[in-house]
Order: C-alpha cells, then structure tokens, then sequence
C-alpha cells in the first residue's frame, strides 16, 4: 500500500521494482494485490494486457480498518483491552505515557462538546 499510495497509480512491475533484492515473486504480488483490491482498498483499470492500480483509501482509513480488525480479531472488540495492552506491553517511557494521556485528554474534550 506503501508503494500505491506515494506513486498514486502503479503497475505490478512498478511495485516489483522498489522492493530491494531479493525481490518478491510475481505471484506473491499479484495475490497481495489481489487480496487488498477485494477488501477495497485499491481498484484498478485494465491497459492492455496490464493492470493500473490506484487507492481506493487513504493511509488513515486503511489503518483504522486493521486496527478495528485487530481489536475485533485478538481483543474481543474490546478497546479497553486493546489499550491496556498496548500501554503495557510495548515499553513506553514516561514521557510517552504522559503524551498519550495529553491525547486521550484532548479526545475527551472534543466528544463532551
């Protein structure tokens, strides 16, 4: 998705070609795009034998897709453990911490309004 969305409209050969060595299959990209045009997250237009990629989303509503999926799949739809989780297994600082609560914070704030 990377690839997509800094070259806006790509060709298989495109995304092929800026992966370092050693590059990916063909048929590994091709099941990748595939997959990722079935969730609608990219559409394509057909040129000949080849097909043109573009996105279909942004990066932010692509990631809130798999977050969302996440905290459905491991965390029983619950953001609350998700959350704990996360503020607990991933070794944040102090600092971190303290802006992540500025987030939340400021989060409040805009939904009470």
């Amino acid at each position: 998705m990377e690839i997509i969305w800094k070259q806006q409209r790509v060709f298989m050969k495109d995304i092929i070609d800026k992966y370092p060595h050693p590059k990916p299959a063909t048929t590994t990209i091709a099941t990748l795009l595939k997959r990722i045009q079935e969730k609608g997250f990219v559409a394509y237009n057909t040129l000949g034998n080849s097909r043109e990629y573009y996105p279909l989303v942004n990066k932010e509503n692509y990631f809130s897709s798999h977050v969302n999926g996440l905290i459905k799949n491991y965390f029983d739809n619950s953001p609350m453990q998700f959350a704990s989780f996360f503020t607990t297994a991933t070794n944040l600082t102090t600092s971190e911490l303290e802006d992540l609560t500025m987030i939340v914070d400021k989060e409040i704030k805009q939904k009470q309004k």
